[in-house]
């Protein structure tokens, strides 16, 4: 846990945390997390154990509202899987900027917490597969490692089918499926 001395973004997710009775463990790199990739070489976990949060909008009157997804590390949002689960027809991935003024973040440190207002979330189920999860935690070198069910709950998140569906594995010896009647 951070002190007195912690990002003010950091301390916004300190206090969401708190306010759910949840005390987070926040680490801090002196290197960049922003990506999957950079925070899962950061704090040693597989890239699946990375929560990539993800801004998406909807139009709702004059303007945007927010969705967010909260997506094992490997893993992207399908659009058409999204607007299954959301029941909005038109949605999109939110631009840097649109992210921004919605969460109160910017991408690289989105976290599953801490924004100004209720954000509707829904989380990869593949992140059920670990027992901790590494999220962002407002600023793109600060992460928490935290059981996927606690992010679940932090974040009032929905657990839905909103990753894209992997291609099938390739036979490794081509016609092999073919032969045993695969």
């Amino acid at each position: 846990m951070l002190d007195g001395d912690a990002h003010p973004a950091t301390q916004r997710v300190l206090e969401a945390a708190a306010r759910k009775g949840v005390t987070l463990d926040i680490r801090v790199f002196p290197e960049t997390t922003h990506t999957a990739a950079d925070a899962a070489a950061a704090v040693g976990a597989e890239l699946g154990q990375i929560v990539k949060s993800l801004v998406f909008v909807t139009p709702v009157g004059e303007g945007l509202e927010p969705i967010l997804c909260l997506v094992s590390g490997p893993n992207r949002v399908d659009l058409a899987r999204l607007a299954a689960v959301t029941g909005e027809r038109d949605i999109r991935r939110a631009t840097a900027r649109e992210a921004n003024e919605l969460t109160g973040f910017v991408i690289g440190g989105i976290p599953p917490i801490g924004h100004p207002r209720r954000i509707r979330a829904f989380m990869d189920p593949d992140l059920g597969r670990f027992p901790v999860v590494w999220a962002a935690a407002g600023t793109d070198n600060a992460v928490f490692p935290v059981p996927p069910a606690t992010l679940r709950t932090l974040a009032d998140a929905t657990v839905a089918p909103i990753a894209e569906t992997p291609p099938p594995a390739a036979d490794p010896v081509p016609g092999a499926g073919a032969a045993r009647g695969i």
